[in-house]
């Protein structure tokens, strides 16, 4: 841990949280965990055990970041990488680092893969690289110079990386081992792949509505990720990019720069809502919760961020109801506005204009998608009624040709003004 550093437990009935802080007073760190019921038995408790475990984990990692501060030290700027430093090791090359503190320099005959590589070569036995990959915040790649980073140069990693081949290259057929395995056939092919969300941009611009547009595509899950796609000749700008609000810059499989950011939506749409976002059209009714809008809007009734802290435009905001709905259906109708509101947020963030679609498990929610076009009236938004964009994408990386699956649709505006109501909750996270 750095000299001087004081950590603080809370341990709260809802979370669990502990927090690092310097001689400053600045906070180095932050983790959080939501406490769960113990085991069952006639007396209701927290599960002690988990807490337990959770601080302790806690103080171990904050013990590690004498490393982290040494390895700060060493990586290139986000305006070089758009990579911002990320919590739980999301940046690879933190975990490289965090290999070579605990085992020494890797050795020369050490290959390193990205993730989705890794699963190419399980199958086929030929290791690559691949630039989408490695331009998803890993602090190994700069986009603007469509090179390896400083850091990346200099630790020896660049060099020990597989070679870089394209995301639709055939690697080679599956291994006999696979063939015998899985009964395919020796002639099946392998693809070197691409990194996930870019698999779903990819699928986007199948659509004629997006295509060589500036567009942006905003991926709805655990993660909500708004991808912008540069129309062609545009500049990316950079300085508008805030590092410390979980933007960054990703790279497509052609390597043309992408402003990124993101926040957890999914996870905060189950804390605030109680709903677990797999089921989320499970006993919907959208006109209903439609109808419920104009009295949770004249009550006041909102969400402010962040329900899962560290990440998001509000990544150090402690997320609270103000008039908290009792009934479910109400609050599960409020979380479509908060994620409304955080989405919109967000697309600010990368300068989003002019076309929009909204793909994954969210684009059904209809308070959602008609609050988000409520807020965004300048720009023509989209859903699609595709639930495989991320295959989809994969797949016109063999074929390009082919047609979409799906159409998109309009979003239509809710009927509510939302001006005064948006005002208000954005007053309040500017606090």
């Amino acid at each position: 841990m750095i000299d001087g550093c004081t950590i603080v437990v809370d341990v709260g009935k809802t979370n669990a949280k502990a927090s690092l802080w310097d001689t400053n007073g600045s906070q180095v760190d932050r983790r959080s965990r939501a406490n769960q019921a113990g085991p069952a038995s006639d007396y209701r408790t927290l599960d002690v055990a988990g807490i337990d475990g959770f601080v302790l984990e806690s103080l171990s990692e904050s013990a590690t970041d004498a490393e982290r501060e040494d390895y700060l030290a060493q990586r290139d700027s986000f305006a070089e990488t758009g990579s911002p430093f990320l919590p739980l090791g999301l940046n690879l090359g933190l975990k490289l680092h965090r290999l070579e503190t605990i085992l020494g320099p890797l050795p020369d005959d050490v290959t390193i893969v990205p993730w989705a590589q890794y699963w190419a070569w399980r199958l086929c036995g030929v290791a690559a690289s691949e630039i989408s990959s490695l331009g998803c915040h890993t602090d190994l790649w700069r986009p603007m110079q469509n090179s390896y980073s400083h850091l990346a140069d200099e630790r020896g990693w660049s060099a020990r990386m597989a070679p870089l081949r394209s995301a639709g290259e055939s690697l080679a057929p599956i291994t006999p081992e696979v063939a015998a395995a899985t009964g395919l056939s020796t002639d099946c092919e392998v693809y070197c792949g691409l990194h996930d969300s870019n698999a779903a941009l990819l699928a986007a611009r199948g659509h004629r509505e997006i295509a060589e547009h500036d567009a942006t595509v905003l991926s709805t899950g655990t993660w909500f990720v708004a991808m912008r796609s540069l129309a062609a000749g545009a500049n990316i700008q950079t300085d508008l990019l805030d590092e410390a609000r979980d933007c960054l810059i990703n790279v497509d499989v052609y390597g043309n720069a992408v402003p990124s950011a993101r926040f957890m939506g999914g996870r905060e749409a189950e804390v605030l809502g109680g709903v677990d976002s797999f089921a989320l059209t499970d006993n919907y009714d959208p006109d209903e919760l439609l109808g419920r809008l104009p009295e949770l809007i004249d009550n006041g009734a909102c969400g402010l961020p962040t329900f899962v802290m560290g990440v998001g435009p509000f990544p150090a905001a402690t997320g609270t109801w103000i008039n908290e709905p009792s009934d479910a259906k109400d609050k599960r109708a409020a979380t479509g506005l908060y994620l409304a509101l955080m989405a919109d947020t967000t697309l600010d963030l990368v300068g989003s204009c002019d076309q929009l679609l909204i793909e994954g498990r969210f684009a059904e929610a209809q308070v959602f998608v008609r609050a988000l076009a409520t807020l965004r009236p300048q720009q023509n938004i989209y859903v699609s009624n595709a639930h495989n964009d991320v295959a989809y994408g994969a797949l016109r990386l063999i074929c390009p040709d082919l047609e979409t699956p799906s159409k998109l649709t309009p979003v239509t505006p809710l009927d509510i003004d939302l001006s005064q109501y948006a005002k208000q909750w954005r007053s309040r996270t500017q606090q």
